[in-house]
């Protein structure tokens, strides 16, 4: 385990920023709907790297707002290490649990050098799963992380983070067509959609040069976004 910090990180005492627009709200609510109408038959929940192929995927991870602040948090030059697109189905138990973005089994992110995202494709609510956040927790560093089979993906445990109670997380509902950016090293959640439609969003990871302390070999290679530094 990398060592806690002092400072506050790129993003503040929070280390999270939220208002961030990417896109027009009904584009977005119009977006989540053909996507609902898409994937309604196999109700998958979890798509890896949609910008990789999907059209709509790419423009909004290259959206002009999104990337004028993911550049004022970790510089010009910037590239997408991945991508998932989560779909909540209603009356589904899907949650998934404390984690941080920056660690998993085959990436470790500099987090002066990267940043998550997370975009509201349909608008988030407390009823179908929004996310739900410790902050300040990314002052603690990255956290050991365990597997969950749930959702085939390492999370972070938040029962490592002393002096943090899950119970002062906050709540974090967004509008379709916003986002909010985190601290790689922030602890997140989010719970079941007990709502009537689905919820849809996408996370992205971006990084600077440099952001990526240790690779998976077998992982894709980083998709740069703007700058030369690639």
């Amino acid at each position: 385990m990398t060592s806690a910090i002092n400072t506050d990180g790129i993003l503040g005492r929070r280390g999270l920023q939220t208002g961030v627009e990417w896109s027009a709200p009904t584009a977005a609510r119009a977006r989540a709907a053909q996507l609902v109408a898409e994937h309604r038959t196999r109700h998958q929940e979890i798509l890896r790297n949609p910008h990789l192929s999907a059209e709509w995927a790419r423009a909004a991870v290259h959206a002009p707002h999104l990337l004028a602040a993911v550049q004022g948090a970790i510089g010009p030059d910037i590239a997408v290490e991945n991508t998932f697109l989560v779909m909540k189905w209603p009356g589904r138990v899907f949650q998934i649990p404390w984690h941080q973005d920056g660690i998993d089994a085959r990436v470790e992110l500099d987090p002066d050098r990267s940043v998550s995202a997370w975009l509201a494709i349909s608008d988030a609510t407390l009823e179908n799963g929004c996310l739900h956040a410790l902050f300040g927790s990314h002052h603690l560093g990255y956290l050991p992380f365990s597997s969950e089979a749930d959702h085939g993906a390492e999370r972070g445990r938040a029962d490592q983070a002393t002096g943090f109670t899950t119970d002062a997380s906050t709540a974090l509902p967004l509008r379709a067509g916003t986002a909010l950016l985190m601290d790689s090293r922030l602890l997140h959640r989010s719970g079941t959609n007990t709502g009537d439609g689905a919820r849809v969003g996408l996370n992205v990871r971006y990084v600077a040069p440099g952001g990526i302390r240790r690779r998976d070999p077998q992982s894709p290679s980083l998709d740069p976004v703007t700058g030369t530094g690639w």
